[in-house]
């Protein structure tokens, strides 16, 4: 096929793999704006977003027909740039409703599959073929294949009229010899008129060195490498297209314009990314040396109770089946086997019932209403009928009882002022749960099971597990302060620094679990607030 493009080209995906960032909601003048500064650029090819859904959104770069495409390009369609749009299998459009190519919608769809799904992948592609578009086959998580599975596949798709085959590194894993090594299997097997492209993830930072060595084997065909304007994607995002560009310009006497794209970092990108950063992180790094699916990271880190440590060995754990499709439900499956960890605490179930016995209970979260009652909570800490608990957190103006952890993450900012703690608070004695592999300084260990909440969307809440604690060893009076509620307003709503984790997102539905939880409990203990909470 005779596709007119340069030796070495590239093709930028931002509004594609850079929507998983903001779910895909650039605004329409935002993606208008950048698809007249991308045009500025000499890129020789962009992508418009996903083919999916089933309904027109202008604010999004997903398109339920090749007609919702018409109006996004119209009036700034680049005769120089050839425009595509990608296609799931996994969660495919009826093949039979796609109108022909007519020049005024997408060129080309990008079809992406899994190598359980090759079947729909090459029917797919033949069928975009058949309407008259360029098509390209795109192997996701090209290194799962063996060199044979590689081999035959490619033969099979040699069959089509392609447009280009495409090396994915989906889990951001190919460190530089095993992509070279694939490279080298594509290019002595793909048809020499069929473009080879490389789709990379930066979870381990290879996708610059993996582009540049590619570009470096001075192959006998044509070439396109994806990047995305300030590398944004994903976690750990995509290859930089500023970059990479100024690199062909110095070494391939390539023309790109670097200026359009800055003005696209700085009128159109940088708020998001100031709001929902990407790139480099351990989470992702870790993913990446495993060959697990990113999102398992992400969901993983999102919990904001594991430390990497940790987060490296329930991803460990994860089967190699499981590895490559991510699925919510797995995940949360693997965080609680971890979290599990049982043990045998009726020793300390018995001790702790025993120091509570005939006692009231404060427990106190670190919300920063505590600030507006500091002198009727110190009044209650030093009642001798009563016994106070700091829920992950220890803060010196509130001399508690007790502290009570049940996250690694947090917990790890205390253990090294615990000592510190004691030499001010001698009687001060520290509860943690059973998931708490790495934490040594404790008086009292309990399994995390017998306080977790059924519900996983809050299975962990602090909280609510002091107070399921206080049910388990008899305590029949709570009394709780700090404990205000989340704010879809403001995503920093506790007293202490070390605690501030942003659930804005998912406020109202964690409140709304949590007052039910409290709801159950006050079935069996008298819970009064001391200070204003959204669970009275």
């Amino acid at each position: 096929m005779n596709l007119n493009l340069e030796k070495v080209n590239i093709l930028d995906c931002t509004l594609r793999d850079g929507g998983y960032v903001n779910d895909f909601t650039f605004g329409k003048e935002v993606i208008s704006g950048f698809l007249n500064k991308i045009s500025k650029t000499n890129i020789e090819c962009v992508e418009l977003g996903f083919l999916k859904g089933d309904k027109v959104d202008e604010d999004k770069t997903f398109f339920p027909t090749m007609e919702s495409i018409k109006n996004v390009l119209k009036g700034r369609k680049d005769e120089k740039i050839k425009y595509f749009v990608m296609y799931d299998t996994s969660s495919p459009l009826d093949l039979d409703k796609i109108c022909k190519c007519d020049g005024t919608s997408a060129d080309g769809v990008r079809v992406i599959f899994k190598n359980n799904k090759i079947g729909e992948g090459y029917i797919a592609c033949k069928k975009f073929i058949e309407l008259g578009y360029l098509v390209s086959a795109n192997f996701v998580s090209t290194n799962v294949y063996s060199d044979e599975e590689f081999v035959r596949n490619i033969k099979r798709f040699n069959e089509l009229d392609l447009f280009s085959m495409a090396i994915v590194d989906t889990f951001g894993s190919m460190k530089n010899d095993t992509f070279l090594h694939y490279i080298k299997v594509a290019d002595e097997n793909i048809r020499p008129d069929i473009a080879l492209t490389y789709h990379g993830h930066n979870n381990l930072q290879q996708a610059y060195q993996n582009a540049i060595s590619f570009v470096n084997l001075n192959l006998d065909r044509t070439i396109i490498i994806d990047a995305s304007v300030f590398g944004m994607g994903r976690g750990a995002g995509n290859l930089n297209i500023e970059l990479f560009a100024e690199y062909l310009n110095k070494t391939q006497n390539k023309k790109y314009h670097i200026v359009p794209m800055l003005e696209i970092m700085d009128e159109y990108l940088q708020h998001i990314y100031e709001t929902r950063f990407w790139g480099y992180s351990l989470p992702l790094y870790i993913s990446g040396t495993l060959n697990v699916h990113p999102n398992y990271a992400i969901y993983l880190a999102e919990k904001n109770t594991l430390t990497e440590k940790s987060l490296y060995e329930i991803m460990s754990n994860i089967s190699d089946s499981d590895k490559l499709i991510y699925k919510k439900d797995t995940a949360e499956k693997y965080y609680l086997d971890y979290m599990n960890n049982y043990i045998n605490d009726s020793e300390d179930i018995a001790k702790l019932e025993e120091k509570f016995k005939n006692k009231k209970a404060l427990i106190l979260a670190p919300g920063i209403s505590i600030n507006d009652k500091k002198d009727e909570i110190t009044k209650l800490i030093e009642d001798k009928d009563i016994i106070s608990v700091s829920v992950n957190f220890y803060n010196n103006n509130f001399k508690t009882d007790f502290i009570f952890s049940s996250n690694m993450r947090r917990y790890r900012s205390l253990d090294l002022e615990i000592k510190n703690f004691k030499k001010d608070n001698e009687n001060l004695k520290v509860v943690l749960t059973s998931n708490m592999r790495e934490a040594v300084n404790k008086n009292y260990n309990i399994n995390f099971y017998s306080i977790a909440v059924e519900s996983k969307d809050i299975v962990d809440n602090a909280g609510l597990m002091v107070m399921k604690l206080m049910q388990l060893i008899g305590v029949k009076e709570v009394m709780v302060a700090g404990m205000d509620g989340y704010s879809e307003n403001n995503p920093y709503v506790y007293n202490d620094t070390s605690t501030q984790v942003d659930f804005s997102k998912v406020a109202g539905l964690r409140n709304e679990l949590i007052r039910k939880e409290i709801k159950k409990l006050q079935k069996y203990i008298n819970i009064k607030f001391v200070t204003k909470s959204l669970y009275e």
